[in-house]
């Protein structure tokens, strides 16, 4: 059985808006969720190691003061599009649209104001709950209206995320959670002790600026082959990398697919990551820099978590050869991703 409560979690400040943040608490008897109505934002996700105590696996803010200044997206669900449109620009329909440049020259995760800092409306369900919101046509200069529905449940150690959208003229959509992990513990130092593998055979290979040169590069040979379980912190040694920010390609089924794991030894949490997208962004938390306070007053340092961020290619509207982004009046964009948490 799941159980479901829900409390007010804060107020947005005037010139956000206002409006009350509520918080709603998902409990199975393996896992402890809890997400805010602001940005459908995953603020805590309680599991249990190998020791049988809960740890909170997701990094994040105490209170809604945090959630409402800059922070690198933490748990938050962002769209329009999220991951990055090469200069903010395409064409629909023979019109061309610009949007808001927030990640030097290219469009990131929606723009300015995207679906992270916005309140949804929220309906609870036995298991879980329902956030809806309209997107008005033009909002950070998106083309129509679009329906758009999350929809959390928690059954076990399994929590799905469901997204639904409906539009009113097309429109590039690409909706991901950006939630941050550490299966040590939020406020762990790093992430090398832990083992990550990722089914997929091609990855793409990025510009300077992050944008996907347009190649589908094959993962064989390459420090991109995560198809075996890699340690990674000998992994970004061994190859002397930076880190990861870089979409996985996932075999096209439409259908539940097992994409990643990550496995955490020292406490033997483990994290399967099961989707329906034809994408995955690989973040090993490269920008973190130890400036944000999180939860318990912690800084979160460079690589103290990863993002397996479910999702369709970056820049795919601008890419004909990439799975299609455009959502057409009278279709439905529909996509889950599960979160599968297990000790071992």
């Amino acid at each position: 059985m799941t159980e479901v409560k829900r409390e007010v979690f804060g107020q947005m400040p005037q010139e956000e808006g206002g409006g009350v943040v509520e918080k709603f608490i998902l409990k199975s008897d393996s896992v402890k969720v809890e997400i805010l109505s602001l940005g459908c934002i995953i603020a805590a996700l309680e599991t249990k190691g190998r020791d049988g105590e809960f740890s909170d696996v997701v990094l994040g803010f105490d209170t809604l003061e945090g959630y409402v200044r800059k922070h690198p997206f933490f748990g938050a669900v962002v769209g329009r599009v999220a991951n990055r449109i090469a200069k903010g620009r395409f064409t629909v329909d023979g019109k061309e649209y610009q949007l808001f440049l927030n990640n030097g020259p290219n469009s990131l995760h929606g723009g300015a104001r995207g679906f992270d800092k916005v309140l949804w409306s929220p309906q609870v369900l036995p298991n879980g709950v329902c956030f809806f919101r309209l997107s008005p046509d033009g909002e950070e200069g998106y083309p129509g209206d679009l329906k758009v529905w999350v929809t959390y449940t928690l059954s076990g150690g399994e929590l799905a995320i469901n997204y639904r959208a409906q539009t009113s003229k097309t429109t590039p959509i690409n909706l991901t959670n950006h939630a941050y992990f550490n299966l040590a513990g939020q406020g762990s130092r790093d992430i090398y002790d832990h083992e990550i593998s990722i089914e997929a055979d091609s990855y793409l290979p990025v510009d300077d600026t992050k944008i996907p040169t347009g190649e589908v590069a094959a993962v064989q040979g390459t420090s991109f082959d995560l198809r075996k379980p890699v340690e990674l912190g000998k992994h970004l040694q061994k190859f002397r990398l930076d880190g990861f920010d870089h979409n996985f390609c996932l075999q096209q089924a439409q259908a539940r697919c097992l994409v990643a794991r990550a496995r955490h030894s020292p406490t033997g949490r483990a994290m399967e990551v099961h989707t329906t997208q034809p994408g995955i962004q690989f973040y090993t938390g490269n920008h973190l820099d130890g400036s944000l306070k999180g939860k318990g007053a912690v800084t979160y340092p460079k690589h103290s978590a990863f993002c397996l961020e479910t999702q369709n290619w970056p820049d795919a509207v601008n890419k004909p050869h990439f799975p299609n982004t455009l959502l057409q009046p009278g279709e439905e964009y529909n996509h889950t991703t599960w979160l599968v948490f297990s000790t071992a």
